[in-house]
């Protein structure tokens, strides 16, 4: 996968997020979630394409770990709003946003790998 091709993943990973927010009803425990889950869904996009500029190596792998710390957040908050029914389990945005996290785990050893 190209470095275009995983943006354009992590973009669309946040319009889909985008469009399930606007699904929902709204709710203290869901705008609370929601507000959070926005942030840490649009963050990863934007903080890789910081991370495509980045100055070294070390900088490359430090925005990656951002990313994939949002990624983290979010997931977890997927989950939250599962387990609290107001997703269904299966849901695609739980299965893309674990893809993505496996894919900036990768990302991030190999890097690091290449940098010994």
């Amino acid at each position: 996968m190209t470095n275009k091709e995983l943006e354009s993943r992590l973009i669309d990973f946040s319009v889909m997020i985008i469009r399930l927010i606007n699904e929902l009803p709204e709710d203290r425990v869901v705008n609370h979630l929601t507000g959070q889950l926005l942030r840490s869904t649009t963050s990863p996009a934007l903080n890789y394409g910081e991370a495509l500029g980045a100055e070294s190596k070390k900088d490359f792998v430090h925005k990656l770990g951002i990313v994939l710390k949002e990624l983290r957040e979010s997931y977890n908050c997927l989950r939250i709003l599962s387990g609290a029914g107001y997703l269904q389990a299966e849901q695609s945005t739980l299965k893309e946003c674990n893809e993505l996290i496996s894919i900036f785990v990768k990302s991030i050893e190999t890097t690091k790998r290449n940098m010994e």
